[in-house]
């Protein structure tokens, strides 16, 4: 860790204003509920943000499992994935004419689009094409394998090429559903979905009743940029929220592109890397956690004298809720995805350089959240970096922290009120009137006082409270909606997640 701090102040002098970290997103980054005095990140993080850097974190690879989410502390900008509508197209062609689109990174021109026998792994001893075929035959053959996480796709390829196999199709689990990677192979392949590897699972068992014999071969289209992709969607293995350690804050805060994103890479399988490729395609939250970054250096450079959290709220502010169709942003199966897949939305960068409204932080806001949250001084200053006591500071809790977004949790049964304070900063124009406009979470009662903020200079300041209060017993422990504050040119929104206890 004082590594990394050091970093930090070699950054800040070199005049560094965006930072992304990516550790605690892979598999190996041990658990996502420590508090914020022992996960590295979030300290070091913290040195940032005093020191005016900006930084992005990836949420985490460990998707779509409830709770599952990294680096969820306040003070940085926790990113999830989402999908593009860009693929590498490598649709399957059965033998009965059916085309299923998969990805591939390997697109080889000379593979003729020749049928060839298909056959099933899963009929084997192999069903995951883990190393050699004993009980089948694949040479010449074009082989499904089914989803195991445990074994790599590329060497998957590896057993079906030394096999002699012509080519391989690869079906993703019922988790991955509709994200699909484009990975580079060592043979003609294609990568589907799982709804689409039943589809060809289903052939191959009709067929083989019969006197007919299942083939299917692969067509390699190259890149395709296509408007009828649900896009972006939020990947499978995004990590999702609530936080474990403060669930009165929204995490993770936005999603950005995260799959099959274009990166530096050098090459694992060649001992001098500088003779092997130095980019590939990855996917990842780690992928998204810089598009996040480069967001926020576009933004630092037209309003260099905003802060962290004032580029934040410019990024949560203006994201989009729903897809270049206008439905809103599913998840990996197609189904609408709520807040905790999403945060506050897919990120637009051409309207968060000009939000109209931003809502300000200071290190030192998040430190009376510390002391609100009932860290010790010695935890407090650990992450602050300096000694604390938190009889000095007012204690402001996630209802008071000024966030982009409000988070309540709400007794079903004593029908008590909540009631937050935010503060908005004029940073459009210098005369403008906002009007705010509620969404209600289902069974829940939004009340915005004042409905009206009038502003008449730039950088004034307005507070504004909101009251949420149990209005019905619906069923459900979750419900979700928004405010926006709506002026002549601007659309500033927020989220609302209430959770409905009966403790």
């Amino acid at each position: 860790m004082s590594d990394i701090i050091a970093g930090l102040d070699a950054a800040v002098e070199d005049g560094v204003d965006i930072i992304s970290l990516s550790m605690g997103a892979g598999p190996d980054a041990g658990a996502r509920s420590m508090e914020y005095y022992v996960d590295p990140i979030a300290i070091s993080a913290f040195a940032a943000t005093q020191k005016g850097i900006f930084v992005s974190c990836a949420a985490g690879n460990y998707g779509p499992s409830k709770s599952s989410l990294s680096n969820g502390a306040p003070w940085v900008l926790t990113v999830g994935a989402s999908t593009i509508d860009r693929s590498i197209r490598a649709t399957v062609r059965l033998g009965e004419g059916t085309e299923l689109d998969g990805e591939s990174l390997y697109q080889p021109k000379d593979f003729k689009p020749d049928q060839h026998p298909l056959v099933l792994a899963g009929l084997t001893d192999n069903p995951y094409c883990k190393g050699p075929f004993n009980n089948t035959d694949v040479k010449g053959k074009v082989v499904l394998c089914e989803p195991n996480g445990k074994v790599n796709d590329i060497a998957k390829g590896r057993a079906v090429n030394e096999a002699g196999g012509a080519g391989m199709i690869i079906m993703n689990d019922v988790v991955d559903a509709y994200t699909i990677p484009a990975d580079k192979h060592v043979l003609p392949a294609s990568h589907v979905s799982c709804v689409d590897g039943l589809i060809i699972k289903s052939y191959v068992a009709y067929l083989g009743s019969s006197t007919n014999n299942p083939t299917a071969t692969i067509i390699f289209k190259g890149t395709v940029i296509e408007n009828s992709t649900r896009a972006p969607t939020v990947a499978s293995f995004s990590s999702r929220g609530p936080s474990q350690v403060s669930e009165d804050i929204l995490k993770p805060d936005i999603i950005g592109p995260g799959v099959n994103v274009l990166a530096a890479w050098p090459s694992d399988d060649i001992e001098d890397a500088s003779q092997g490729p130095t980019f590939n395609i990855i996917s990842g939250t780690s992928m998204s956690a810089p598009h996040l970054s480069g967001v926020a250096a576009l933004i630092k450079s037209a309003h260099p004298d905003w802060s962290p959290a004032m580029i934040k709220s410019a990024i949560l502010t203006t994201a989009d809720k729903v897809d270049h169709h206008g439905k809103p942003i599913a998840d990996q199966n197609l189904n609408r995805a709520n807040l905790f897949a999403t945060g506050a939305g897919h990120v637009n960068p051409s309207k968060a350089i000009d939000p109209g409204l931003v809502y300000d932080l200071s290190p030192e806001n998040y430190i009376s959240y510390l002391c609100a949250k009932n860290y010790s001084d010695d935890n407090v200053s650990v992450i602050a970096h300096k000694t604390t006591r938190c009889a000095d500071y007012q204690k402001d809790g996630g209802s008071d922290l000024n966030y982009p977004s409000i988070t309540g949790h709400l007794n079903l049964y004593a029908r008590l009120v909540q009631k937050y304070k935010r503060t908005v900063t004029n940073v459009g124009e210098a005369s403008s009137n906002y009007k705010v406009e509620i969404h209600e979470p289902r069974g829940v009662s939004v009340v915005v006082e004042p409905q009206i903020l009038q502003f008449s200079q730039v950088n004034e300041k307005k507070d504004y409270f909101v009251t949420l209060s149990i209005n019905s017993s619906t069923k459900g422990s979750y419900a979700e909606g928004e405010l926006r504050w709506v002026s002549d040119k601007h659309f500033v929104r927020s989220p609302i997640s209430v959770f409905k206890v009966t403790r």
